[in-house]
């Protein structure tokens, strides 16, 4: 009797090893069916970014222009005139005010328009009235236009009015030769006289 129940603990401890053993085994498997999969991932994402890049390298070149096209880029700021003139208060007027703002010249701060004007070859190239900024209108008037024009020889000519009767005061004229894809580049600053053309 004793000998039987033994007998059938040796077998339940054997059992109990082999299920164990099992389980580690199972365990491990996971384990590494996991790292595969996960090296598989890394691996195909590599090759669809190969492919990607491969494919870019090898398209052609996007190009922003034509043959035979060149840029023009008219680009400034500028602080025009005053737009009223500036007025001498009177006696009576200047007696209402506050002591500290009896100034006896009353002087406007909203500036005039910008009036700008651009040929090619003598044909219109682009014209615009820009308004000064900021809140009381008393800032400057800032310019941006970029324009594809035919690459080659061209005579620019270039005028601007910044008073309040709109009279022309700055002009400006250059001949330029462009190639495709070349940049010429039209300022303006006052300090130097007015316009001023780079490139070409």
């Amino acid at each position: 009797m004793a000998h039987t129940a033994k007998t059938a603990q040796a077998r339940t401890l054997s059992l109990g090893t082999r299920s164990e053993s099992t389980g580690l085994t199972v365990s491990a498997f996971n384990t590494k069916l996991q790292g595969v999969r996960m090296y598989s991932l890394q691996a195909l994402a590599f090759v669809c970014f190969a492919v990607v890049l491969g494919y870019f390298s090898a398209a052609p070149l996007y190009r922003q222009l034509d043959d035979g096209q060149a840029v023009l880029k008219l680009s400034f700021s500028h602080s025009a005139q005053l737009k009223f003139p500036c007025t001498v208060r009177p006696e009576q007027e200047l007696a209402k005010l506050a002591a500290n703002m009896r100034n006896p010249v009353d002087c406007p701060r909203e500036r005039a328009p910008v009036l700008i004007k651009l040929l090619m070859d003598g044909q219109l190239l682009f014209s615009a009235a820009t308004p000064p900024q900021g809140l009381h209108k008393d800032g400057a008037a800032s310019v941006y236009r970029r324009l594809t024009i035919p690459a080659g020889v061209h005579t620019f000519s270039a005028s601007l009015a910044d008073g309040p009767q709109s009279s022309v005061n700055f002009t400006g004229e250059y001949q330029a030769r462009l190639s495709t894809g070349q940049v010429l580049v039209i300022d303006f600053q006052k300090d130097k006289g007015g316009f001023v053309f780079t490139g070409g």
